[in-house]
């Protein structure tokens, strides 16, 4: 009986579900192969020193640059010959950027005090800054997360709001403003640094998942539209690595095989500028993507929640170990799951 109602059946189901193991197959070897190039890369960075500078120019704008993984793409550049307009929001910390970076790789630098929280008007004053300097690459390396995993509740509105406009406003915006003249000089590279976190939705850091997800998703829409003029537009989405803004656990303030210092993934990242389009940055990070990949969507979350709950109980047990005063809030809630 089976048979007869099947039969008609059997092989246009047949061919589908081959189509569509082969493309799994296929979409799981290109993340390899990416992999397998974003290791292999580093080792070809002697004979890269003046690639990058030749093949887009000699200045960059890295955002977010006074700290973690901004400040250490932009002395990768600067190791490069390449000049840096470095852009944060604290005026102290950027001329100690600027000074260190000047002093060692004898290039030149120019500083942008913007709070891209504040939207537009950060990227107009970043515009009337940079003037007429040919920005070559721009870096959206700027971003805000959660101080620690928190539900939605607990999040001060502000500072969803700052999260929006910083983690989407800026990158759109800022390529907004710099792609036009980088298409009319027929060169230019765009990084958008994203997260790991955009591969699934992430309860704990649910609009902070789901900004990295827009990242994702522009950057491959910019990258059709002005792939054909010349520019290089590439999305990079790292793991873990140790930087302040994952202070929340200190797990994560270790540096580790799969996570590394900002110094060691920016050696990485930038080693693949030009080479692929799509990364992780890092290798055992691309090796964490390629397996994070296989799950489907829903179990990740699941995996994801239970990461943050415990990333979660680390931090108040962090704020616990100071003796501040006060119970805080949530603390309880936490035991109760």
């Amino acid at each position: 009986m089976m048979e007869e109602v099947w039969g008609p059946y059997t092989f246009p189901l047949a061919t589908v579900g081959f189509v569509v193991l082969l493309l799994f197959l296929l979409d799981s070897m290109w993340s390899f192969l990416q992999t397998c190039r974003a290791l292999l890369a580093p080792l070809f960075i002697p004979n890269e020193q003046t690639s990058l500078l030749k093949k887009y120019g000699p200045w960059a704008l890295i955002t977010g640059s006074t700290d973690g993984i901004g400040k250490a793409y932009a002395v990768e550049l600067a190791k490069r010959g390449i000049n840096i307009v470095l852009v944060s929001r604290n005026e102290e910390r950027l001329r100690n950027t600027a000074k260190e970076i000047e002093s060692e790789y004898f290039v030149k630098t120019k500083i942008v005090v913007a709070d891209f929280s504040q939207g537009f008007k950060a990227v107009e004053l970043v515009k009337k800054a940079v003037g007429l300097l040919p920005i070559n690459i721009l870096v959206n390396n700027v971003g805000k997360q959660y101080e620690y995993p928190m539900y939605l509740s607990e999040v001060p509105e502000k500072e969803l709001l700052d999260i929006i406009n910083i983690n989407v406003g800026a990158v759109t915006m800022m390529c907004r403003a710099f792609i036009d003249d980088m298409k009319k000089r027929g060169r230019g590279a765009i990084v958008n640094v994203s997260s790991g976190s955009e591969l699934q939705p992430l309860p704990l850091m649910t609009v902070y998942a789901a900004t990295k997800a827009y990242i994702k998703s522009f950057t491959a829409a910019l990258r059709y539209e002005y792939g054909s003029s010349g520019l290089t537009v590439q999305h990079l989405a790292p793991m873990f690595v140790n930087t302040k803004m994952n202070a929340f656990s200190a797990r994560l303030r270790t540096s580790t095989f799969f996570v590394p210092d900002a110094r060691e993934y920016a050696a990485y990242a930038v080693a693949t500028l030009g080479k692929v389009d799509e990364s992780s940055g890092y290798w055992t990070h691309g090796i964490q993507t390629f397996f994070t990949k296989f799950p489907p969507s829903w179990i990740r979350m699941y995996i994801g929640a239970h990461l943050n709950l415990s990333f979660r109980r680390d931090y108040f047990k962090q704020k616990n170990s100071t003796k501040n005063n006060g119970t805080i809030k949530g603390e309880d809630r936490i035991k109760s799951i």
